[in-house]
C-alpha cells in the first residue's frame, strides 16, 4: 500500500506514545447529580490521551470535524494550523525543522497523532466519520489509509453542502467529503437506517415496493431528462396551489392526461422554495404491518445544508451568534444512526466546537426512548460559553412564542484539564488524587477501566484473569510489602502482582504465591 510522506512525519509517527498522560479535573455536573456524558475543554490530544484508561476499545462510534486548513484565519474558529498552540506544539514536537513546513506539512502533523489516539479509542466494530472538503480530503484519505487500514475503509460519503452557490473565482464547489472507516470491516454486516416520516417527504428513502393507497409514501420529482425523447405530448403546464404555473424545465415524465387522473386522485405533491414550485409523484409505500422498515444509505447526502445549522444555531442563541457554518443536527443524525444501532451506544467528538454532536444525539434519545451516551473534547475558549451552552439551552429548551422549542432529557458533566499523573520521568505528581493514580496502574495491568466498587481491601484494584492487583500506595508514607500486608488479603487468585515502595519478603516466599512486586514508582509503566 502506498503510504504518504511529508516533512515532520517522523516526528509526530510516535508522538501519541509520549504525550503525557493528564487527569480529568471535574467542574461541574448540569442537570443531574451524575452523568456518563462528557464535554472537556483543552488541547483534544491531551483529552484523548487521558481518556484512554476509561474508554480505550470502548467508542462505538467517532465523529469529527477537524479544521480544513483553509487560511481563513477570521473565523471564531480559527480553521488554520498557524493557529499560536500549534505552532507552539509544533516547535516543541518536531523542532526547528517545523519552521520550514507548508501549511500541509503541518496539517498532517497536527491531524496524525489525534487519529493514533482515535482509533486506539474506537471499539472493534466501531465506526469513524471525518468531515473534510477538497483542500486536504486526499492527504487524510491517505493518512487513515495508512492507521485504520485501507481494507477498513467502508466509503467516501459527499455531503451536498448548499443549495445555491457561492460567488467563487472559478467553479462554484456545493459537496464536502466525510470519509468513513471502521476498526474491523469484517465485524460490519450491513448499514441500515430506519424509515422516518421526514426522510419520506424529503426524498431520503427510495424502495421498489409500493402501491396507490392511502399512507407513507416516497417522492420522485414529475420532471425527467431527455432519455425519452423530445415529446409535445409531455410539455405542458400544471397549475400550483396558488394559482401559477408550472412549467417543465425540461419534460414530464406522464403524459398530460395521467397527469390530471393523478391530481384528481391526490397522488402528485406540490412543494415550495424560495418562490418557486416544484411537483412530485406520491409513491405509496405498503404498510408491512407495523414493522420498523429500513434502507441502505446512499454515499451521497443532499437535502440537508449548512444554511441549517446555521439557522440551528440562531434559533437556539439568537442573531448575535457568531459560529460560521455549524454542521446541521439532520446531517449528524444520518451518521450517527447509520453507525450503531445499540441504545447505549458512546459516541466521540474531540473537536467538539458548537456541539452539533451532542444536540443530534439527544433528539435521537428523545425520539426512541435511546441512552446514547456522548463525549465532547473542545480546546477553545467558547467550549465553556457555546459548546457547553448550546447542550444547556437543548436541555432546558429556549426560543417563545411560535418559535419556542421544547428541551429534551439530558444532562453532562464539565471537565477542564487537570494535573498530569507524572511530575518528571520518575516521580508521582502527589497532587494528583490516588483515586486517579488507581484507575491509571489498573488500566496500564490490565487495559481495562477499573470498577470503583468497594473492596475488603482498600488497596486491592482488581482481579482479572485469575491475577489479583494490589497498589500499597500512602501519599506521606513509605509503603513495605512484608508479611504483616500479606495477611490482610483475602483474595484468592493464581498470581499477584502488588506495588509498594520497597519489599522485604524473601524468595521463598514470593514464589510459593506467586507474588510479583512492582516498585512505585519505578515500574508504574508510562502510557
Amino acid at each position: 500500500m502506498p503510504t504518504l510522506e511529508w516533512i515532520g512525519k517522523d516526528k509526530v509517527v510516535n508522538h501519541h506514545q509520549e504525550v503525557p498522560f493528564r487527569i480529568l479535573d471535574k467542574k461541574y455536573t448540569f442537570n443531574a447529580e451524575h452523568s456518563e456524558n462528557m464535554i472537556i475543554h483543552g488541547d483534544n490530544l491531551l483529552a484523548l490521551k487521558s481518556l484512554l484508561p476509561q474508554y480505550e476499545g470502548l467508542i462505538d462510534c467517532i465523529y469529527i470535524d477537524p479544521p480544513y486548513n483553509t487560511g481563513n484565519e477570521k473565523w471564531v474558529y480559527n480553521d488554520n494550523v498557524n493557529d499560536p498552540r500549534i505552532k507552539k506544539w509544533l516547535g516543541q514536537v518536531v523542532g526547528t525543522e517545523g519552521e520550514d513546513l507548508s501549511r500541509h506539512d503541518k496539517w498532517l502533523c497536527m491531524i496524525y497523532p489525534r487519529l493514533k489516539l482515535l482509533h486506539k479509542l474506537l471499539a472493534k466494530d466501531g465506526i469513524i466519520f471525518i468531515s473534510i472538503d477538497d483542500i486536504e480530503y486526499v492527504n487524510l484519505k491517505c493518512v487513515c489509509d495508512e492507521i485504520f487500514g485501507a481494507s477498513n475503509r467502508i466509503a467516501t460519503l459527499v455531503w451536498k453542502k448548499r443549495y445555491n452557490g457561492a460567488k467563487e473565482k472559478r467553479v462554484i464547489v456545493v459537496q464536502e467529503y466525510i470519509l468513513m472507516y471502521v476498526k474491523d470491516l469484517r465485524l460490519i454486516d450491513t448499514l441500515d437506517i430506519p424509515y422516518t416520516e421526514e426522510m419520506i417527504a424529503r426524498n431520503y428513502v427510495y424502495e421498489d415496493e409500493y402501491v396507490n393507497e392511502r399512507g407513507k409514501y416516497r417522492t420522485q420529482p414529475l420532471e425527467a431528462g431527455n432519455s425519452m425523447g423530445d415529446r409535445e405530448n409531455l410539455r405542458f403546464p400544471i397549475t400550483a396551489p396558488d394559482g401559477s404555473i408550472i412549467m417543465p424545465r425540461r419534460q414530464w415524465i406522464w403524459s398530460k392526461e395521467h397527469v390530471e387522473e393523478a391530481l384528481k386522485y391526490h397522488e402528485l405533491g406540490f412543494s415550495q422554495r424560495n418562490g418557486t414550485w416544484s411537483v412530485f409523484i406520491k409513491q405509496y409505500l405498503k404498510d408491512r404491518q407495523g414493522i420498523q422498515r429500513t434502507t441502505r444509505p446512499f454515499s451521497l447526502i443532499d437535502n440537508v445544508f449548512t444554511q441549517d445549522g446555521t439557522r440551528e444555531m440562531q434559533e437556539i442563541f439568537g442573531n448575535g451568534n457568531e459560529f460560521p457554518f455549524p454542521k446541521p443536527t439532520k446531517l449528524i443524525e444520518q451518521l450517527l444512526t447509520m453507525a450503531c444501532k445499540k441504545e447505549n451506544a458512546l459516541f466521540l467528538d474531540s473537536f467538539g466546537g458548537s456541539a452539533t454532536t451532542a444536540h443530534s444525539l439527544l433528539k435521537m434519545n428523545k425520539n426512541d426512548n435511546g441512552k446514547r451516551r456522548f463525549i465532547l473534547v473542545e480546546m477553545m475558549d467558547y467550549a465553556e460559553t457555546l459548546t457547553a451552552e448550546r447542550i444547556k439551552r437543548v436541555i432546558k429548551g429556549y426560543g417563545s412564542g411560535k418559535k419556542k422549542v421544547d428541551g429534551v432529557p439530558g444532562d453532562f458533566t464539565y471537565y477542564e484539564l487537570g494535573q498530569p499523573l507524572f511530575k518528571d520521568d520518575k516521580n508521582l505528581n502527589e497532587e494528583v488524587p490516588e483515586e486517579e493514580i488507581r484507575k491509571y496502574v489498573y488500566y496500564m495491568e490490565t487495559k481495562k477501566p477499573l470498577d470503583m466498587a468497594a473492596t475488603d481491601n482498600p488497596y486491592l484494584l482488581g482481579k482479572n484473569n485469575d491475577t489479583a492487583y494490589y497498589f500499597f500506595y500512602k501519599k506521606d508514607e513509605i509503603t513495605t510489602l512484608n508479611n504483616e500486608f500479606l495477611s490482610t488479603i483475602n483474595t484468592r487468585a493464581t498470581e499477584y502482582i502488588i506495588y509498594a515502595d520497597k519489599c522485604v519478603l524473601s524468595e521463598e516466599i514470593m514464589e510459593k504465591f506467586n507474588i510479583v512486586f512492582k516498585k512505585i514508582p519505578r515500574d508504574i509503566t508510562r502510557l
